[in-house]
């Protein structure tokens, strides 16, 4: 694990998660402790460190109460390769669709992605100055001379309306301009650069499950062959800050040591990754014991189940960068089981999730939470969002009472969709004002009770019309 990425305390990483969750201790608590025993794996003695399997969990609650956003928190948390992917996707090797080892490729080029852009962070200051070396060399390189014998020559460049006008002036050097480029008085300038096209015939393939890793290196061969993308070039003629944020890029990438980014990518996956399968219930057989099941599509449920099996389990999945295994990934499950039971998964599946977790459906005092509490409270976003208009928002106490009580017994009479009703409520509460909005600048909104009494109580009353509308 690396060292330099941040190292919290379980009772630091559930403060954490309080400042964007609201209530779920018991599961804030298990994904503390799961994220806790990584750190503590890494420092016990080697002859033990690879017997110690990651915790697993499985979290069981109804939709919107959070299981999604703590383990994407949690993964922010830990800058680790994290993946969310729904269960019910994937499909029993010899089926039409994915197979459960796409999730590890996946995973693993999220984790090149995530060190690329870190190692870009460090290049960056050198980047910027191979980057700007080659822009002066090119405005001097494609500048016109201009004096006579025995005359100090000032450079000239085309300017944005295709007329000459000085670089370097006459006694100037490179130096000089610099300074200029740097105080961006060359901006209107504009360039000529060899830029790299698409070229040939674009392609899709689209493979069953178990020849994915192939098809991905039929494409890479086939992208390195005449006639297929790249290595076609053409000039193009952009302005200085466009050519230098290009040439940037270009430096940044020949600083980047591929091999090495690559090998710690993969030791990130291996031993940081998180991976969280939502809907997990939508593959367990009601009644079946974990898969007896036949008939309709439920016939493959049981062989997700196992397919899933190994990769739990542990077990090395082949990617086109490498061979990746799974043994100390975190896996993080989730589902309402509604119609399912936990005990309706495969025995051999239930004992890899170690760890079970209840999260409570919401009451009415946890919406007025979610409301205000959070830094990312849907109260501040439709602020912020409005304020862009130039317009104020003002939510009283009685309105954000008012919004919780309606938000609650819309999912009390209707479906139960957690938290992400709020959502519906506040929409339907601020349509008028988001609409007529650019019109309002500079006013001032108050929205209190009344106004939200107003704006949706004759839905709510209405059960027929809220189930379209909440």
């Amino acid at each position: 694990m690396d060292a330099d990425l941040p190292v919290f305390t379980p009772r630091e990483t559930v403060s954490e998660l309080d400042r964007y969750i609201v209530g779920q201790h018991k599961a804030k608590r298990a994904v503390a402790i799961a994220l806790r025993n990584r750190w503590r794996r890494q420092r016990v003695p080697e002859e033990l460190r690879d017997e110690i399997a990651p915790k697993n969990i499985i979290m069981i609650g109804p939709t919107g109460v959070g299981k999604t956003e703590i383990a994407r928190r949690l993964a922010r948390l830990a800058q680790a390769p994290f993946l969310k992917v729904e269960a019910s996707k994937f499909t029993e090797v010899g089926y039409v669709g994915r197979d459960v080892e796409s999730m590890i490729r996946d995973l693993t080029e999220l984790a090149i992605t995530m060190v690329k852009d870190e190692q870009r962070e460090r290049v960056e200051a050198s980047a910027a100055r191979h980057a700007e070396d080659r822009l002066l060399d090119l405005l001097i390189a494609q500048s016109k001379p201009k004096g006579g014998e025995g005359d100090t020559q000032s450079y000239f460049a085309v300017g944005p309306d295709g007329a000459a006008s000085p670089v370097v002036p006459a006694g100037g050097d490179r130096e000089a301009l610099r300074k200029r480029l740097r105080k961006g008085e060359l901006d209107e300038h504009q360039v000529l650069l060899q830029t790299t096209v698409s070229g040939g015939p674009s392609f899709e393939v689209f493979s069953a499950s178990g020849i994915e890793e192939m098809v991905f290196n039929i494409k890479d061969a086939l992208g390195n062959l005449p006639g297929f993308a790249g290595g076609k070039t053409k000039e193009t003629r952009v302005g200085v800050p466009d050519a230098l944020r290009i040439l940037t890029a270009e430096e940044s990438e020949k600083l980047l040591d591929m091999e090495q980014v690559v090998q710690h990518a993969l030791e990130r996956v291996q031993h940081s990754g998180i991976i969280f399968l939502d809907e997990i219930d939508k593959i367990a057989m009601g009644g079946g014991r974990g898969g007896g099941g036949a008939g309709g599509p439920d016939v493959s449920r049981g062989g997700v189940q196992r397919d899933l099996l190994p990769i739990v389990e542990g077990s090395t999945v082949t990617t086109k960068h490498g061979m990746v295994k799974t043994d100390h990934i975190l896996f993080v499950a989730a589902g309402a089981f509604h119609e399912a039971k936990v005990s309706d998964l495969i025995p051999e599946l239930q004992g890899r999730f170690p760890i079970r977790v209840e999260l409570e459906s919401l009451v009415e005092a946890d919406f007025l939470k979610i409301l205000t509490e959070p830094k990312n409270s849907l109260v501040k976003q439709y602020e912020a969002l409005l304020a862009t208009e130039g317009v104020e928002l003002d939510f009283t106490e009685d309105a954000l009472a008012e919004i919780a009580r309606v938000a609650y017994e819309a999912n009390t009479r209707l479906e139960n969709i957690g938290a992400r009703r709020l959502h519906t409520v506040m929409e339907t509460l601020l349509d008028q004002v988001s609409f007529k909005a650019p019109e309002m600048r500079g006013q001032t909104v108050t929205v209190d009770g009344a106004l939200v009494r107003q704006r949706l109580g004759e839905v709510l009353d209405d059960e027929d019309l809220s189930r379209y509308i909440l």
